[in-house]
């Protein structure tokens, strides 16, 4: 018969269970619209409304400080962030095309018959995934291609191009924050994604990198479409 678990490691694991639990309903009400741009966000309030003490709130909005979906000002505290402009979303891309071709052109070359199988499925995931309007319709959807990118950057196997990977994948989350009408492009996304799989699968690093890149100019243009 085992032993119970001790009261000291029990502490911090529901901690932290509550301080995600705090950062997704957080998130929620900024991708749902709940709290829009430029409103002004009151730890203590956020803290009544969802029944917890003001630290996991705090936590949460340092969290999403760092995808740029919130900002912190000294003195005046957490205010969300105003919408991004085009410009700012096409720089956005335009980073994106710098890093992970380069990403998908390493992974071709040192990623495995695991990485591969993650990838599919992860293709898989996307293409089941639900896309309604809301947040929670298309949750899966977006952690599903977040999964690919994610998958693809730790398989090439270079720190300094992962450390880019994170730092713009964290940004991405404040473009989605204001897309208001959940995924429109899933059919050819979908495509996309499992081009670059068959690629990769194949072995053609040049292939692989071509096909990364086409994709996220796809969904640059697609993005810029829609805003307009």
């Amino acid at each position: 018969m085992s032993s119970p678990r001790p009261a000291a490691a029990v502490g911090p694991l529901r901690r932290r269970v509550l301080a995600d639990h705090v950062f997704d309903q957080v998130l929620t009400m900024l991708l749902d619209g709940t709290l829009p741009a430029g409103s002004n966000l009151n730890i203590d309030g956020l803290a009544r409304q969802l029944d917890v003490s003001p630290t996991p709130v705090r936590e949460a909005l340092a969290r999403l400080e760092a995808t740029g979906m919130v900002r912190r000002v000294a003195l005046r505290g957490y205010s969300v962030a105003p919408e991004p402009t085009a410009k700012e979303l096409a720089d956005l891309m335009d980073a994106r095309l710098a890093v992970e071709p380069a990403n998908a052109w390493h992974a071709c070359r040192r990623g495995g018959p695991d990485f591969l199988a993650a990838l599919e499925q992860a293709v898989a995931d996307l293409e089941a995934a639900p896309n309604g309007p809301t947040y929670q319709e298309f949750r899966d959807y977006w952690a599903a291609d977040e999964r690919f990118h994610e998958l693809v950057a730790e398989a090439a196997d270079n720190a300094y191009l992962h450390a880019a990977y994170a730092a713009l994948g964290g940004l991405l989350q404040r473009f989605r924050q204001f897309s208001g009408r959940g995924v429109t492009d899933k059919e050819v996304a979908v495509h996309e994604h499992r081009a670059v799989l068959d690629a990769l699968r194949s072995g053609d690093a040049d292939l692989a990198r071509d096909l990364m890149a086409r994709h996220i100019e796809g969904v640059k243009a697609r993005s810029l479409a829609e805003r307009a």
